[in-house]
């Protein structure tokens, strides 16, 4: 069973490449991170959710949050991603799945009706290092919208 994180444990930091090749770290984000892990780059659902993060981002911004997607996809696909779709939100490869097992993020779900390893669809906000909101089995569409309301992100 994969171990899942709560609001008030410690955000397990990373060092991951994104789409342009650099590395981006966690502990190096300032302010509030809403850091989102999605299965597969370029497919129908993770690309409504991604396109749901980038049309909020402004809106996010300005209430300090950033927003970290991770998958485990190359950051070649990554980049094709981000170009397709004009996404304006961090894209970060996790081709091992290290950072997604860490964050309870990988492991045993249902897919179909059958239970399979894959990406848990899952969504953290970090706040100083701490995370205070964790969701798993997140639904792709209608999220953002969702997050927001909790957060109390207007429109």
């Amino acid at each position: 069973m994969t171990t899942r994180l709560q609001p008030g444990d410690t955000a397990p930091d990373f060092t991951l490449t994104n789409d342009a090749g650099e590395q981006v770290s966690l502990s190096d984000q300032s302010g509030k991170v809403i850091v989102y892990f999605y299965p597969a780059a370029m497919t129908p659902g993770c690309t409504k959710q991604a396109c749901d993060f980038s049309d909020s981002i402004d809106r996010l911004q300005s209430e300090g949050y950033t927003v970290l997607g991770i998958s485990p996809d190359q950051p070649a696909k990554l980049a094709k991603f981000r170009e397709n779709d004009g996404l304006t939100i961090g894209l970060l490869s996790d081709p091992d799945k290290e950072v997604l097992t860490a964050w309870g993020a990988f492991g045993e779900k249902k897919l179909y009706g059958k239970v399979v390893q894959g990406v848990i669809r899952s969504t953290f906000v970090v706040e100083d290092g701490t995370i205070t909101l964790a969701q798993y089995n997140v639904k792709a569409t209608g999220h953002v919208a969702k997050l927001r309301k909790d957060l109390g992100v207007g429109a």
